[in-house]
């Protein structure tokens, strides 16, 4: 979830005009700078981070000025080879905001409501123990005030924080089996309630993009995001196990073993289907956040809609609000899953902004919010 602690400190996430006949947009070129030029801070918490366990790290950030690719540590335990720019990783919840901007686009055309309920849409999906989609709307699904349970907890074959994990890694999920997951658990609260975040409110956000316009969830986003931004090296899985070339290993501890890293690059991405199942890079999440935050994605009745946080915190609809120690405002999202922690953030005129990717889960904010704070913050010696 969003929000602040111990003053303004960037926190987890974990942790959107031209709808129709979108062309494909061109970003301006920018300058590459030297090999560490100006970027020497954010080296060395990349490098610090690196020093307290996680494997590897890549950064590819834009400063205004010019555009740097960094990385630190390995991406792979045994041969050694560093992150390089270009590295295909898996993006886990940032899913989740181009979900919500596909959600946004077809309320732009008038294909559907975000006071729609989930009844509406999928009826008879949410019901039982409690649980009831006639009184769940889908803005509550975008901004998880849903109270719907999350799947990932009552289901043990998907909870990648333990060894269980590795014995389902490969099975293969409808997504209609996790909303039953979630829905056989008793809500966390009515809907409504408080911010709690919960991987099934986006499960079914896909499956309603599904009815609204009668195509996948992945052609769907594909159509309105990945081809006309040119996401070349974005790629939504299916059930594929693998991801495409050049990429790193991923690697995880599990709660087991908190000292033991183990290799988990392949498994079916089924079971995160709309939540997390996203494979990118760094600068293909840069062109997507750029465009989103420019206003290339949504009209700015939508884009205000994305970016009206639930009282008390810091989440939007698929967009989160965050803070560096120097009070510097980010909005984007960050994600996690076995073996991967990716972060694209930036400020909201776009102008400054980070994409960030660790080949392991780092357990909390400190490792991406040191890398951050180097990245926006001034020098203390200016």
């Amino acid at each position: 979830m969003v929000g602040r602690r111990g003053g303004k400190r960037l926190v987890s996430a974990v942790a959107v005009v031209m709808v129709s006949g979108l062309v494909a947009l061109s970003l301006p070129g920018a300058a590459v700078a030297g090999p560490d030029e100006g970027h020497e801070r954010t080296r060395a918490a990349m490098d610090a981070v690196v020093r307290k366990g996680v494997p590897g790290v890549l950064v590819g950030t834009y400063d205004g000025k010019s555009w740097w690719d960094g990385s630190a540590g390995v991406a792979n335990l045994t041969t050694r080879r560093p992150p390089r720019a270009g590295d295909h990783f898996r993006a886990g919840s940032i899913t989740k905001t181009f979900v919500a901007t596909v959600v946004l686009q077809l309320e732009a055309k008038g294909d559907l409501r975000l006071d729609d309920t989930v009844e509406k849409w999928l009826p008879g999906m949410v019901r039982g123990n409690g649980n009831d989609g006639s009184k769940i709307t889908i803005r509550q699904l975008l901004n998880h005030t849903s109270g719907l349970y999350d799947y990932l907890k009552g289901l043990p074959t998907a909870n990648w924080t333990t060894k269980k994990w590795l014995d389902h890694r490969f099975d293969s999920f409808k997504p209609e089996q996790l909303v039953a997951a979630a829905v056989s658990h008793a809500p966390t609260h009515q809907p409504g309630g408080p911010h709690t975040y919960s991987n099934t409110n986006y499960v079914l956000a896909s499956l309603i993009v599904e009815k609204a316009t009668g195509h996948s969830y992945e052609s769907e986003l594909r159509r309105r995001i990945i081809e006309p931004l040119n996401l070349k090296d974005t790629v939504l899985p299916g059930t594929d196990l693998s991801l495409p070339s050049p990429h790193g290993q991923g690697y995880t501890p599990f709660v087991e073993e908190p000292d033991v890293l183990h290799g988990v690059t392949e498994f079916n991405p089924s079971v995160i289907r709309g939540a997390g199942d996203l494979i990118t890079t760094t600068g293909d999440l840069d062109r997507f956040l750029t465009a989103l935050l420019n206003g290339k994605l949504l009209p700015p009745a939508q884009m205000k809609e994305m970016t009206t946080k639930v009282p008390g915190t810091n989440y939007g609809l698929g967009l989160a609000m965050l803070t560096t120690s120097c009070g510097v405002e980010l909005w984007g999202h960050n994600g996690a899953y076995a073996g991967t922690e990716a972060w694209t953030l930036g400020t909201r005129d776009a102008k400054h902004r980070l994409n960030l990717h660790f080949n392991t889960y780092t357990g909390n904010e400190a490792a991406a919010a040191e890398i951050a704070d180097a990245a926006f913050c001034p020098s203390p010696s200016r």
